[in-house]
């Protein structure tokens, strides 16, 4: 009995233990998120020539995930535009 209970605790000890990751960096994360999607939504506007939604695509990625590892992105990519258009 003491060598299953040891055996056991052993096991318990070498297993590895699963930490949540809620302080993780946007910028590492492996998976598309809403930010992720609207960027790229954004970008297939612009590559349309519909310059419209493309801003409004980007104004609403900052707005509503500011923390988005894309709202960053955005942000330079609006004021390029605007700097480039005399806005």
């Amino acid at each position: 009995m003491f060598r299953l209970v040891s055996l056991m605790a052993v096991v318990l000890a070498l297993a590895p233990m699963q930490c949540s990751r809620s302080n993780s960096d946007p910028a590492l994360a492996r998976e598309e998120g809403p930010g992720d999607a609207l960027y790229s939504l954004a970008q297939d506007f612009r590559s349309r020539g519909d310059e419209k939604a493309w801003r409004q695509t980007l104004e609403f990625l900052i707005k509503r995930y500011p923390s988005s590892r894309r709202a960053r992105s955005a942000q330079l990519d609006l004021d390029a535009s605007s700097s480039g258009s005399g806005r």
